[in-house]
């Protein structure tokens, strides 16, 4: 039975993508990093194979050519994207061994500029994909079987763990962050520009 899927790791930046002030043409801040791993076990302890993330990077090539491969600020617990809380654009992506790198596009929506704020001031987020698909226990592996449906890679907030991977308690339960200081920054540069951009605050 198809279930929602969601595998969240920290957005490790390339060195040079904020430090030389990377825009599109449109002026928009651009970010590239690692978006998914394939043919290993990942802290959900869910295994992917290549062969089923490179069908589904093929059909979301044509997203990314239309210039539609949209994705959402927060975790949602949706298989549409909300054009409401989009954040970001993809514009490019590629392998590099069984890893699969992208090129986003950081768009002037408000979960964008809260997003481009975030990076601007150092904060690590998370990189979640999110997609429709069943799951077959191997072992001590969740095999994610051929059913599986990319939906969009979304940027969150729950911190990780076993390097750059999240423990939920089940496939759509949010690690719970709520003393950690990584979030407490965060939400205070969300309260600071929500302020500034607002002029009168209520936080």
């Amino acid at each position: 039975m198809k279930q929602l899927l969601v595998d969240t790791q920290f957005f490790q930046l390339k060195p040079q993508s904020l430090t030389e002030g990377k825009t599109s043409p449109r002026g928009n801040l651009i970010v590239e990093g690692l978006l998914a791993t394939a043919e290993e076990k990942n802290g959900n302890g869910r295994y992917y194979r290549r062969e089923l993330w490179e069908r589904e990077m093929k059909k979301y090539s044509q997203l990314v050519k239309e210039n539609r491969a949209l994705g959402e600020l927060d975790h949602p617990d949706s298989q549409i994207v909300n054009l409401r809380n989009v954040s970001h654009n993809i514009t490019e992506y590629w392998w590099n061994g069984d890893k699969i790198f992208g090129k986003i596009e950081i768009l002037p929506t408000p979960s964008g500029n809260i997003l481009k704020t975030l990076f601007e001031n150092g904060v690590t987020v998370g990189v979640s994909s999110r997609g429709m698909g069943s799951l077959k226990q191997i072992g001590e592996t969740l095999e994610v079987q051929d059913d599986f449906e990319l939906v969009a890679w979304d940027f969150v907030s729950n911190p990780s763990n076993q390097g750059s991977f999240m423990k939920p308690t089940n496939l759509n339960e949010s690690y719970n962050y709520t003393q950690s200081p990584h979030n407490e920054k965060i939400h205070r540069l969300i309260t600071d520009l929500i302020c500034n951009m607002g002029g009168v605050c209520k936080i």
